[in-house]
């Protein structure tokens, strides 16, 4: 694999740690080093950082408080 190319997965612990998870992407990347944009979205999707993945548990988060605002509401009274 190209240095700059191992430079950079090293530089950022997320894509250093999915590499190590997931080697075919080692091989893949030794082949294609072109591929990182590929590698970086495979990344960001296995560790759901994505946008709807975010706003997801942002939604989930908002519901899981309002059932408990709810829920402590009809306890009082």
């Amino acid at each position: 694999m190209r240095k700059e190319l191992v430079q950079y997965i090293h530089s950022k612990k997320m894509l250093q740690a999915f590499i190590r998870e997931q080697p075919r992407w080692y091989r893949t990347l030794s082949r294609d080093p072109n591929q990182v944009a590929a590698f970086e979205a495979a990344a960001k999707e296995y560790y759901e950082q994505t946008l709807p993945q975010k706003v997801e548990k942002i939604a989930n988060s908002l519901e899981m408080a309002a059932l408990m605002f709810n829920m402590f509401q009809g306890m009082q009274e």
